[in-house]
């Protein structure tokens, strides 16, 4: 009578398989988290705009639904969901559909690059910046695709507008952020900001930084960009046609790319989770120092939207090819040359 013998793993390596698995179980729980806190954030921001905006312009905001409007963000959440989805007929109902998914999946995508704090963040990656000019290029589609499939003549219209700018300010927001990548050497944003532990990048990189204000908030339709929304012209632009869901995923979409060009700008021009003037406080957190710089520039979106006035759109193509690309070159070729002459001494 034979007996089989099973060989036995080693211990030693069953440990670290189980080790292996542990880590990925952890990393893949951790960026669910961030991405659904990101979507919490973009959700309350709603309801921070309209207050804020109720403060600056002396008026009420929202204060009906629970104490003070505590529970408006729960009343908007229950309209969108329930409120009626609806594909036109005449609309091609496929393209229509992936629209808004192109939306969101591109906003939530981005935000994977985004270093939190030294150890928090959804992915590390050395071509962290390219792959935002990736998902920046790629979220062209959805309003095109949106415009497009609605067969809706202001749909269009809205469509070709926001590509129009979109492209075009995709140019000046890439550019901009060259000298950055050329001073630390690197297209990973930890690499950026931890670059940064001297002197913060706003400093030598002060018009790089202005560009890229102006670049982000076009990018995102905001006001005083969000001339292919322009309800006064437009009536809604590219997604007139949406409702529901569709609607609300176009329009977290604009909330999420705000919350993420606001970090964007906290990690690339000012220092990220470092504390200002490296002030060492055992007590708080580098992930305070970088939730309050994202919360000072979200708010200075909504100050924009509150305070400034909406130019006509051939105003705005002008702008940005007649002034931001000439500034934006100027300040890549200085900081080239300083580089250069630095590296020589």
């Amino acid at each position: 009578m034979s007996v089989r013998v099973i060989p036995q793993m080693p211990s030693v390596l069953n440990n670290a398989l189980s080790f292996d698995a542990w880590s990925i179980l952890f990393l893949v729980a951790q960026a669910l988290m961030i991405f659904l806190g990101l979507v919490i954030v973009a959700a309350l921001m709603i309801v921070y705009e309209r207050r804020m905006l109720a403060l600056w312009q002396d008026r009420y905001g929202p204060n009906r639904v629970g104490w003070q409007g505590s529970l408006q963000l729960v009343a908007d959440m229950l309209k969108i969901f329930f409120k009626e989805d609806w594909t036109p007929n005449f609309a091609d109902k496929k393209i229509f559909t992936l629209a808004p998914a192109i939306a969101m999946f591109t906003a939530l995508a981005s935000f994977a690059i985004i270093p939190l704090s030294p150890t928090l963040g959804a992915a590390d990656w050395n071509i962290g910046l390219l792959f935002f000019f990736a998902m920046a290029g790629l979220a062209v589609y959805a309003v095109m695709f949106g415009g497009w499939a609605s067969a809706n003549k202001f749909s269009l219209l809205g469509g070709l507008r926001s590509s129009a700018q979109t492209i075009s300010y995709e140019v000046f927001l890439g550019l901009s952020l060259m000298g950055v990548v050329a001073q630390a050497g690197s297209f990973n944003i930890r690499d950026i900001v931890e670059a940064q532990s001297t002197i913060w990048n706003v400093i030598p990189q002060f018009f790089g930084f202005l560009t890229f204000v102006v670049a982000g908030v076009a990018v995102t339709h905001r006001h005083p960009f969000d001339q292919p929304e322009a309800e006064q012209e437009l009536a809604e632009g590219y997604h007139v046609e949406y409702s529901g869901m569709k609607f609300g995923m176009f329009f977290i979409g604009e909330y999420v790319n705000v919350v993420l060009i606001s970090a964007l700008m906290t990690c690339l021009f000012f220092g990220g989770w470092l504390a200002p003037f490296n002030l060492d406080i055992p007590f708080i957190p580098p992930i305070f120092w970088f939730m309050i710089k994202t919360l000072f520039f979200m708010t200075m979106f909504v100050l924009a939207r509150g305070s400034l006035m909406r130019p006509r759109y051939d105003q705005v193509m002008n702008f940005g090819w007649k002034i931001c690309l000439p500034v934006t070159l100027v300040n890549l070729l200085a900081t080239a040359f300083v580089i250069l002459a630095w590296g020589a001494k």
